[in-house]
């Protein structure tokens, strides 16, 4: 390793410098990093609680009845009864929002590639074999154990 430097010291600044380009490219057109989290959520998963979205994106829940609220009035989600307890309301996502949610990674996707254009050959071919190793890292950190 590179100085000394442990794996995780050496991947957390490129992945955040990563992180920052792809918000910076978040605009009127296309959700934020939350909504955008929200949005892959419910696509994934179903319909879902506000407190458990908001746990899932370490938003606050009243933070995340606002983004909720804005979300509704933009017809990407919707509101509807917990059929398991009538009291509870879940939130799933719309046809918008599961095409916005494709439009912003598609965007992200293009944008992507074209910094993919700036690389050598070599280097592009690296970071392609580390994508399985970097999905299974991924997927370490959403397995709660």
């Amino acid at each position: 390793m590179a100085g000394g430097e442990s794996r995780g010291s050496q991947l957390l600044p490129v992945l955040g410098r990563l992180v920052r380009f792809l918000r910076q490219i978040e605009g009127a057109e296309y959700p934020s990093s939350v909504a955008s989290a929200v949005l892959r959520q419910l696509t994934d998963h179903g319909p879902g609680r506000i407190t458990d979205l908001a746990r899932m994106t370490r938003a606050s829940q009243p933070g995340m009845t606002q983004l909720v609220g804005r979300m509704e009035k933009s017809g990407l989600v919707r509101r509807v009864a917990d059929p398991n307890d009538g009291r509870s309301v879940l939130v799933e996502v719309t046809q918008e929002g599961r095409d916005l949610l494709v439009r912003t990674y598609a965007h992200y996707a293009a944008t992507i590639d074209e910094l993919f254009d700036r690389l050598s050959p070599e280097d592009t071919d690296a970071i392609v074999r580390a994508l399985p190793a970097l999905n299974r890292l991924a997927e370490a950190a959403e397995d709660p154990q």
